[in-house]
């Protein structure tokens, strides 16, 4: 694959339209100054000063924001928020970073999922304390999955891919429960050509007919194989029985060990992870792989090439430390002229 092939992938991007459907959170980032505490009076307590607050969107959001700076043409975003604070701050944010949440449901009964991180920074070095967490922990309502549904059957003709995040660990608390999950496995039959692919944070197992991007560990358990040390033998094995229970090709991530991609015919092939230097942060880098990969499927780029690109922009965002990091398509072009890689079929 020569750099022509690249760059003629990543030129495709700004023509297509990817809808992003899962669960949308706000990250929200307190910026904290030591310098300035104070005792509470009523406490003794001390009392941290919030001198900032940076917002992003997060989970699905991540995808969507990695989607953006690939340069992707439209991103859409279709999940449930709620029609409280951190709901205004999400449409902001969203709005901000272009992503599209004209179909987003908006709901007064409806908690907006938020991760609140407050980063205390004392001798010029930041370190995150506790976070708060906001969660939907009852069910969906079945009037908003109805919408939810009806939205995706709308959207899904229009679009050249569709990418599932679904962030939440509580069957059917989430925008992406079981009744969702069997309309996608309608649409993959429905529409045989749409690239759908899958990330879950605990329910990988239970989507059917598409394709997923799954750790090593996960697939292990996906798979009801014993979890023991993880290597690629027992990746391969794991993505060999996934691979032919969804009848798509699995992406099975192992870190610096790369990606195995298993394509449903039996085929498997080993991409190595782009080997990098320095410090590392590894937070969101999932989330770059997926949407490496969805937006090189929607342009019409074999499995193999899609996990390629996950793998190059991961090395990317890897190296942005303390933020959820992207990569732009020059950045990409520059990292796969500097890397050698071999593949190899298992």
């Amino acid at each position: 694959m020569d750099d022509i092939r690249w760059e003629t992938l990543l030129q495709e991007f700004p023509r297509k339209k990817i809808l992003v459907l899962g669960d949308f959170f706000l990250d929200r980032y307190l910026e904290i100054d030591a310098a300035l505490d104070e005792p509470s009076l009523e406490t003794g307590l001390t009392a941290y000063q919030v001198v900032g607050t940076r917002l992003s969107p997060g989970a699905a959001g991540t995808v969507a924001n990695n989607l953006v700076a690939l340069g992707v043409g439209h991103i859409l975003a279709l999940g449930v928020g709620g029609e409280d604070g951190h709901g205004l701050e999400l449409r902001k944010v969203m709005a901000e970073r272009q992503i599209d949440a004209a179909y987003m449901i908006w709901d007064s009964e409806t908690v907006t999922p938020t991760y609140t991180k407050p980063m205390r920074k004392e001798d010029g070095e930041e370190r995150e304390l506790n976070r708060l967490d906001f969660h939907n922990r009852s069910q969906l309502p079945i009037n908003l999955e109805d919408e939810l549904i009806r939205r995706l059957w709308r959207l899904v003709p229009e679009v050249d891919a569709v990418h599932v995040m679904d962030q939440v660990e509580w069957e059917g608390c989430g925008t992406v429960t079981p009744r969702v999950r069997r309309e996608l496995a309608v649409i993959a039959g429905q529409y045989p050509k749409l690239p759908i692919l899958a990330d879950s944070r605990a329910n990988i197992h239970r989507f059917r007919d598409i394709s997923i991007k799954i750790n090593v560990r996960e697939a292990l358990v996906a798979a009801g194989m014993e979890v023991r040390d993880p290597n690629e033998e027992l990746a391969a094995r794991a993505g060999e029985i996934l691979a032919k229970e969804l009848a798509h090709p699995v992406y099975v991530t192992m870190a610096e060990k790369g990606m195995l991609v298993v394509e449903s015919e039996g085929k498997i092939t080993h991409v190595p992870a782009v080997p990098i230097s320095g410090p590392i942060d590894p937070v969101g880098a999932g989330d770059s792989v997926s949407a490496a990969v969805i937006s090189a499927l929607s342009a019409d780029a074999s499995p193999v090439e899609a996990a390629i690109l996950g793998n190059v922009v991961a090395s990317i965002t890897i190296q942005q430390v303390g933020t959820t990091g992207t990569a732009s398509p020059q950045q990409i072009l520059r990292r796969l002229n500097d890397w050698q890689y071999t593949l190899r079929t298992l």
